[in-house]
């Protein structure tokens, strides 16, 4: 009996698990850096030291690569047991479940650092915590996303349901920026004086929120009502191997690898770019996240207008470019004669189309990959192909924030911005490298309907 068409309450579902587990890590990548390594200006207190490491590295740099790596290591596991799994529930939901709640424990206790002042201690802590909160995810995350091609057949649905889960991606950052315009409030409200402590009361809400979401599709979805998938008989290291043996899969992460560590990069320095090179208030950071949300979902229908008439190779391509130039112009940022507003604003609305077709397409597109691949394979190993992914996708990010902490000892704040600056350039390079390893894409166009 084939599996039913998921209905749109079903699909909006479905997004809703976006929305937790985007909270969460946007939590991670914008928040972590800025609250352990503060600029001066910030009224935070600095947890780890600036200590360098062989005279390069500072421990930042070396804590947050160093717990990523461990996780990424863990991604094909849970993906070859999510494949091979026969619950009598399904083989993604099951998972998701039961990795919710140390998911949210994880994600908040990472910003409680068992010492109030500069210390290795907090750098220890921080590398445990880190490595605890990034495996539960990963066991959420890895079978989610492996749901998308079982519950959607045809390309144009692919599309559709991803550009769903994107715009849950969207709010979920959007929320996550928003942590110091919250923390305002606790302060506001609650009387709090400390800043730390505002913040700490701050994430420690928006966890809990993220795990209330991240509930809704493991309670709204019947996966085997939707999804008739068979399970995956092949071992963990052969269904690895047969995985990176697909010719596309290997463009669409050198791409995909490029991109998310050139996005880290400047959502790492969010706050720092606003408070220092222009300088604005820190509050401006959840501001101009909604701005850009709500430019780019304008987008959402062109994109996928566009995806079918000429294909989702070219609108990608085309974003990789135009998002490269945008990254360099952070390096001038402050310098441009024009009001500090005009100049932040004027980025965030130009990097909307780019931003919102690089979310949409790229899970559309290995969603394709791995159900052509399944055709000519016999083998179902979806949840594989997006743990390789999201592997890429963690050492990318890993590498972003690393590089953007190592950047902040050429400058952080004001007045000695050189680090900050450099991280556009930076950004500029892996995007254009994203952009030329995307055009040996050969993208399948048969079925789009």
């Amino acid at each position: 009996m084939p599996a039913e068409r998921l209905p749109f309450k079903k699909q909006l579902a479905y997004a809703c698990g976006m929305i937790g587990w985007s909270i969460m890590t946007n939590l991670i990548i914008v928040m972590l850096p800025y609250f352990y390594l503060p600029p001066s200006n910030a009224g935070l207190t600095p947890f780890v030291p600036q200590l360098l490491i062989f005279g390069i590295f500072n421990l930042l740099s070396v804590i947050i690569p160093a717990g990523r790596l461990i996780d990424a290591m863990f991604d094909p596991f849970v993906a070859s047991l999510s494949d091979k799994s026969n619950h009598k529930n399904g083989r993604r939901i099951p998972f998701m479940k039961w990795a919710i709640v140390p998911a949210v424990f994880f994600c908040a206790i990472t910003f409680h650092p068992p010492v109030q002042h500069e210390s290795i201690r907090n750098a220890v802590w921080l590398g445990c915590t880190l490595v605890l909160f990034f495996m539960s995810v990963t066991t959420y995350v890895i079978p989610y996303n492996a749901l998308l091609p079982e519950l959607a057949d045809t390309a144009a649905e692919k599309v559709k349901l991803s550009s769903f889960q994107q715009v849950g991606f969207v709010i979920g950052i959007i929320i996550g920026a928003l942590v110091n315009n919250y923390a305002d409030l606790v302060q506001h409200f609650f009387n709090v004086t400390n800043r730390d402590t505002a913040v700490q009361y701050t994430i420690w809400g928006l966890a809990i929120l993220s795990g209330l979401t991240m509930l809704v599709p493991v309670l709204a979805i019947d996966e085997r009502k939707y999804s008739k998938s068979k399970p995956s008989h092949l071992h963990l290291f052969p269904a690895i191997k047969k995985t990176f043996k697909q010719h596309n899969f290997k463009y669409y992460l050198i791409s995909d690898f490029s991109f998310y560590m050139a996005l880290s990069i400047i959502s790492s320095g969010l706050l720092y770019f606003i408070t220092v090179l222009l300088p604005l208030n820190e509050s401006m950071g959840g501001l101009l996240m909604g701005i850009m949300v709500l430019v780019s979902l304008w987008f959402y229908p062109l994109i996928n207008y566009l995806s079918k008439r000429i294909g989702k190779k070219p609108i990608v391509i085309f974003s990789f470019g135009l998002l490269s130039l945008i990254f360099a112009l952070i390096f001038f940022l402050g310098k441009i004669p024009l009001p500090p507003k005009v100049q932040v604003y004027t980025l965030v609305i130009c990097a909307s189309f780019p931003l919102a077709a690089l979310g949409i397409l790229p899970n559309a597109i290995l969603a394709e990959i791995a159900q052509i691949d399944a055709r000519e394979t016999g083998d179902n190993r979806e949840g594989m192909f997006f743990a390789v992914k999201y592997l890429f996708v963690k050492l990318g990010q890993t590498l972003g924030i690393a590089l953007f902490a190592y950047l902040t000892i050429y400058g952080k704040d004001p007045g000695n911005d050189f680090g900050l600056r450099l991280n556009g350039i930076c950004g500029f390079a892996l995007c254009l490298l994203a952009c030329l390893a995307f055009t040996r894409f050969k993208e399948n166009r048969v079925d789009r309907s």
